[in-house]
């Protein structure tokens, strides 16, 4: 294998990468055993045709494509390494090259992670978050609390209401015919939640539990399913039940119930305590992120689309995983919602871009500190996480593989670097509201 590397503008580079004659006719016979079962070749069993006949009949690129993969496969991985370049994207592979005989040449377009010029970033000034407790505070914690210990209670004397819990059975019909998706049973759905497209929810609003009715509404112009972007739709419902939150009165009774106290006074003492714990935590995170965006402000870097569309993609993975969890398909989502992937990675695009402008700046605070992780500390945390998954470290560390265990020990160095920048930063008190209304 030979390699040559062309920088290109924007953080891009191209690996012209050629395989051997010899490589490409090992790749070529792998693909032949592969693929062979596929051929009914007359007066041959079948997979039995050999490779000459196969590509008499069929012709003699039958087996390229199954063979350039294999190639690329075989070699891409070492080429990149050999580059020497921190590639941060997936390749754009494009063949050059592909004859029987001859070396096998393709290119690889990869984006190669950006160099950051760091602005500002000891000793930056910061305004001081909050840690106050107001009273507000606890009043809204203890109706946090009421929510929690509400109970749902059925309605039978009256119609359905905005913020009413229903239950409900639907089937959709477009031009008078049921489409795929547009059915379900016992669906539980909160009036004003705005779940369900157009319309839906306000046209149940006065109906009654045991109740069918036809609902109207129109799919939007840009809806995923193109056969039925724009269409009007009807929606066969049967309101099966309504439900509406009863909440508990916030008294003594209130919080023996909820609590170990008697008496609501001192439940509330209890909780301005509990939330000044909470606060303070909150406002050192907050702290942090102060300071980390005002050094990402001042840092520079050019970052090159495809490692933007990489993070899209794995954005939009961590939202299909917690949907899961949550007993939500990805795909039911977006046909509720009328969006499509494509759609949710351009809404994702600017947090993709603010994560990817944290980690390089952050890395390049690592780089110009010279800050490094003793092994001492990697073991101790690899410890820890070994604890939570009831694990050996040899065993989880073998499970990571070295890849992994290379960003472990990124992130603590990072981290390191979050705890340098927040220690040397001056943090300042808010100015009262009337300097700032002064100051506006």
């Amino acid at each position: 294998m030979s390699l040559q590397v062309e920088k290109l503008e924007k953080n891009m580079a191209k690996l012209t990468i050629e395989a051997t004659a010899e490589d490409f006719e090992k790749a070529i016979k792998v693909a032949y055993n592969k693929n062979k079962g596929r051929f009914n070749i007359p007066g041959f069993r079948k997979g039995k045709a050999t490779q000459a006949i196969i590509e008499k009949m069929y012709g003699a690129g039958v087996f390229y494509e199954d063979a350039a993969n294999e190639v690329i496969g075989n070699t891409y991985e070492a080429a990149a390494t050999e580059s020497g370049l921190d590639i941060v994207s997936r390749p754009e592979i494009d063949v050059l090259q592909i004859k029987k005989g001859e070396p096998f040449v393709y290119t690889a377009t990869v984006a190669v992670k950006p160099e950051v010029t760091l602005g500002e970033y000891k000793g930056i000034e910061v305004e001081k978050a909050s840690a106050e407790v107001t009273d507000a505070d606890v009043e809204a914690e203890l109706k946090k609390v009421q929510e929690q210990n509400s109970r749902m209670v059925a309605v039978e004397d009256r119609a359905v209401e905005n913020n009413d819990t229903v239950t409900i059975d639907f089937e959709g019909f477009i031009n008078g015919k049921a489409f795929e998706g547009g059915k379900g049973e016992d669906y539980p759905l909160v009036i004003g939640s705005h779940s369900f497209i157009d319309t839906f929810e306000e046209q149940l609003i006065g109906k009654n539990a045991g109740e069918s009715c036809e609902v109207h509404v129109t799919f939007p112009e840009e809806y995923h399913a193109k056969e039925m972007a724009g269409k009007p739709a009807v929606f066969k419902v049967t309101v099966k039940e309504i439900k509406v939150k009863e909440l508990p009165a916030i008294d003594d009774e209130f919080a023996a119930e909820v609590s170990e106290f008697e008496t609501l006074d001192e439940y509330k003492e209890d909780v301005k305590k509990n939330l000044a714990e909470k606060k303070q935590k909150a406002a050192e995170t907050e702290n942090e992120n102060r300071v980390v965006e005002k050094v990402v402000a001042g840092a520079q870097m050019d970052i090159p689309e495809p490692m933007i569309e990489s993070q899209t993609r794995n954005m939009v993975g961590e939202t299909e995983q917690r949907m899961q969890s949550q007993g939500i398909s990805l795909e039911q989502y977006l046909k509720f919602t009328g969006m499509t992937v494509e759609m949710m990675q351009e809404q994702m695009k600017p947090q993709a871009i603010k994560r990817i402008q944290t980690r390089l700046t952050l890395e390049a605070v690592v780089k110009a500190e010279s800050i490094e992780v003793p092994e001492e500390e990697v073991e101790e945390e690899l410890k820890k996480m070994a604890e939570q998954y009831k694990l050996e470290v040899e065993q989880l560390k073998k499970y990571m593989g070295e890849r992994e265990l290379a960003n472990f020990r990124s992130d603590l160095a990072v981290q390191k670097a979050v705890d340098l920048l927040v220690a040397e930063a001056k943090f300042v008190d808010a100015a009262p509201a009337e300097q700032q209304e002064k100051a506006e």
